[in-house]
This record gives C-alpha cells, sequence and structure tokens, in this order.
C-alpha cells in the first residue's frame, strides 16, 4: 500500500523542479526545499511514531525519494538522510536520550553529516587516524575528515573514531554525536570547517573538509554498537545498508525524469518529416532505458524490503549492494543516451539533461564504489571474504596453495 507521503512528495516536486537550477547554479542549499520537507513530515520519516515521526519503513522511503529525485537530486539526497544511515544507526543503538535528542534536530529539518571518510582513508574507512581519547567522562577528539556530505550546514554530525581508554589502549572505532549550529555562527572550541569541495553534480550540497583539534564530547553522545568496539564499526556500518538503497534510489529517480524529458521530446521533434519516435534506433535506445530502469526499481524495492541476515532492524548487505551498484550504474547510460537524444540541445542548459548527467555520476563513487561494491556481491555468492589489502590477498593466496598441496 503506497504511504500517503507519497502523494505528497508528487505535489511537492512539481515546486521543486522550478527550483532545481538555481540550487545548481548558484551552489547553494536548498534551504526553501528543507522547510517544505520538514512541514509535510518527510524529514525523519522513520523515526519512530513516539518520538514524533511517521515510523515508515524503508520502502516508503524509496518511494518518496524516487517521486523527488524525478525533480531535484539535491533535495532528494537531503530525504534520503535525513531517514537513512545515520539516523536509522542513532535510532537502532542510541540511548533514549541521543534518540529523542536526534529526533527533535532531524524533524525540524537537520540532515545528520556523517564524518567517516579522511584524506587518506577513503573506501578504506578503517584506516582513519582520528582518535577518541578518553579523560574521564570526556571524550577528547583529534583528526581530519573530508568530503564530509552537509559539513557547514547539517547541526548533527556523527563522528567515527578510533576509541582510546584512559590506559592509552585502542578499543575500536565508534561514533560520536557532534552537535553545531553553523547557522549562529558560533561553533564548538575544537571544531573547524576549513574547506569545501567544488563538485562536478549535486553543487549545492556541501562537500566539506573538517578539523577537530582537542574536541571535546561527553561520554554520552557515544553511539555504542551492540558488539562492543571491537566489531563496533561493523555494526554502525549496517546501518548504511539503507542509505545505500536510498542513494541507488535517487540515481535511478532521475533517470526516470531523464527517460520522461526524451520520451516528449522524441514525440515532439521532427527530422527527414517524421518525429524521432519513429526512428527504429531511438526506439531501441528507449526499450532499453525503460526495461532497465524497471529492473533496477525492482532490485532497489527488493533491498529496502529485506532484513539483515543477523536480525538487526537493516537492509541485507549484498542486496544493497546489487541494488545500488545496477541503479547507479544504469542511471548514468540512461541519463547519457536521453542528453545524446536530445543532440546538441540536450549538451546545453536549455534542457535539465546536463544537470542530470552531471548529478547521477557520483552515484557510482560516494557510498560504496561500484568496484568495491562488486567485491562485497562476489564475496557473497562465493561464500568468501574478498580481502581488499594486499597482505590479505597473499593470506589467501597461501591458504590456497596450502590447500592444493593437501
Amino acid at each position: 500500500m503506497t504511504h500517503p507521503l507519497v502523494v505528497t512528495a508528487q505535489e511537492l516536486a512539481s515546486e521543486f523542479e522550478k527550483r532545481a537550477a538555481h540550487w545548481d547554479e548558484s551552489r547553494s542549499y536548498c534551504w526553501s526545499n528543507v522547510s517544505a520537507l520538514a512541514d509535510a513530515g518527510i524529514m525523519g520519516m522513520t523515526i519512530p511514531k513516539a518520538l514524533g515521526g511517521q515510523g515508515a519503513s524503508f520502502l516508503d522511503v524509496v518511494e518518496v525519494v524516487e517521486e523527488i529525485a524525478k525533480a531535484c537530486a539535491l533535495t532528494a539526497r537531503i530525504v534520503v538522510e535525513a531517514n537513512m544511515g545515520g539516523i536509522s544507526a542513532v535510532m537502532a543503538y542510541g540511548t533514549e536520550e541521543q534518540k529523542a535528542f536526534c529526533a527533535q534536530h532531524v524533524l525540524a529539518g537537520d540532515k545528520p553529516a556523517i564524518c567517516i571518510t579522511e584524506p587518506d582513508a577513503g573506501s578504506a574507512a578503517t584506516d582513519m587516524k582520528t582518535t577518541a581519547q578518553r579523560q574521564g567522562d570526556i571524550y577528547v577528539l583529534n583528526g581530519h575528515k573530508h568530503w564530509i556530505t552537509g559539513g557547514g550546514v547539517s547541526k548533527l554530525h556523527l563522528v567515527f573514531a578510533h576509541v582510546i581508554d584512559e590506559a592509552g589502549e585502542e578499543l575500536g572505532i565508534g561514533g560520536f554525536i557532534v552537535f553545531v549550529d553553523p547557522t549562529s555562527g558560533d561553533l564548538p572550541c575544537g571544531f573547524e570547517v576549513i574547506g569545501r569541495e567544488k563538485t562536478l553534480g549535486i553543487c549545492g550540497m556541501p562537500e566539506a573538509e573538517l578539523r577537530f583539534s582537542n574536541l571535546e564530547v561527553h561520554e554520552r553522545w557515544l553511539l555504542k554498537p551492540p558488539s562492543g568496539f571491537k566489531r563496533g564499526f561493523a555494526d554502525l556500518m549496517e546501518a548504511y545498508n539503507s542509505q545505500r538503497v536510498g542513494a541507488g534510489t535517487i540515481a535511478m529517480g532521475v533517470a526516470v525524469a531523464a527517460l520522461d524529458h526524451a520520451k516528449r521530446y522524441l514525440l515532439e521533434r521532427e527530422q527527414f518529416g517524421r518525429p524521432l519516435a519513429e526512428f527504429q534506433g531511438l526506439q531501441w535506445m528507449v526499450a532499453d532505458m525503460d526495461t532497465n530502469l524497471r529492473a533496477a526499481r525492482l532490485l532497489l524495492q527488493e533491498a529496502a524490503c529485506s532484513k539483515s541476515p543477523n536480525g538487526r532492524p537493516f537492509p541485507d548487505m549484498t542486496m544493497a549492494a546489487r541494488a545500488k551498484l545496477f541503479a547507479s550504474e544504469t542511471a548514468i547510460k540512461v541519463v547519457n543516451d536521453a542528453l545524446q537524444m536530445f543532440g546538441a540541445r540536450g549538451y546545453s542548459d536549455r534542457e535539465p539533461l546536463e544537470r542530470m548527467l552531471r548529478d547521477v555520476r557520483m552515484f557510482t563513487i560516494g557510498g560504496g564504489t561500484a568496484q568495491v561494491l562488486r567485491n562485497q556481491i562476489a564475496g557473497s555468492v562465493l561464500g568468501i571474504k574478498c580481502p581488499q589489502t594486499r597482505d590479505g590477498y597473499m593470506r589467501l593466496a597461501t591458504a590456497d596453495q596450502s590447500m592444493a598441496a593437501e
């Protein structure tokens, strides 16, 4: 059954579409759209009703995201991050205080910023160097984060760091809820936004560089995973399976809109005395575009409805990886083909295709590159852990040689 907010999203999308080019050209955050989303109850849909949310499922969010992505990828990305990923981790693992505090801000329009990536730790996230040293009931954070989506506009930050106890022993990686108010201009001591990347697409979303210098965070804001610190990072990252589904949905939604634009143009534009829609070569392109988008939607819906094998409230990792991989690569191909159908007109900003192509390009990179996702899928299919490091491959090769010798 379709969630009532899907209809609301369709209504809002018509206004969002009119402003999409503005956010792109001005590289500005879509505050007016965020206000409309919050008023409609779309921010924090997955937050339990007891905390003021809708108690919506990931499938509900996927359906809402597709409608908004057809109009504005930037706005759709905000919807994903206000309903999946970080906020899901807090709702699953947080204390009652943490859940209530984060719910309050997300429902009001905040999008949590997830602080994992560092200059030298991208796909190899556990190579991060940020530390959180315990001193009594305070943790002191020091480190450098990069490519932080929403850094500089978000109030809630979930900062991942190596947790070190008072004796100097590293316990593992943990997440810390850090609250700042960028609009006030009064950032906490030790929290600094030191740069913003000028990106190819989704230009209104800041991708920030942050520095923590003796930033003090009270222990009550440490998000404790159920498996403890040694397995804690894996537990927390499990929440991002939902975010991968959301990211794939944004890409798919943008591509659906691109196909809609192409269909309109093929029916209107005439060359050689007949509409472009009558040329078989273009008809075959449309057939492939439509078929692949429908397949992407089914994979995304399957992943959104799936359950983690360990019973935690997140989608299955392999299904999420498979859905994001196929949806993101399909989106690039579909939008690129749609632009091709417009010819030179599609290459200009007279049509939204050039913006759409720039927007979808990032989804084979952010949230798990296409190559990393393929490794995860292959490992699941083969029933093995595919190591990423050189030492890991050497250990695997040694084990294979030993088995062969036996």
